[in-house]
């Protein structure tokens, strides 16, 4: 796989987290959800190996969220 997929493929998965945290956070507006995603992905931007970064971006936007809005 290039780099052009792994890009696209890990932006998928981010996309997915996204959804899902918008169901388990109906509470909250999807903007600020996706807000919360995309400043936790972006923090990642620099890192060469990628294999995690979609876990570390959904445990920490649900930390996020959890002590806003629980």
């Amino acid at each position: 796989m290039n780099g052009t997929q792994t890009a696209s493929s890990e932006q998928q998965v981010i996309g997915e987290l996204a959804s899902r945290l918008m169901d388990d956070y109906a509470q909250v507006e999807p903007t600020e959800i996706l807000s919360i995603v995309s400043r936790e992905y972006a923090r990642f931007a620099g890192s060469p190996i990628r294999d995690f970064i979609p876990l570390f971006v959904e445990r920490n936007a649900k930390s996020e969220l959890s002590k806003v809005y629980s």
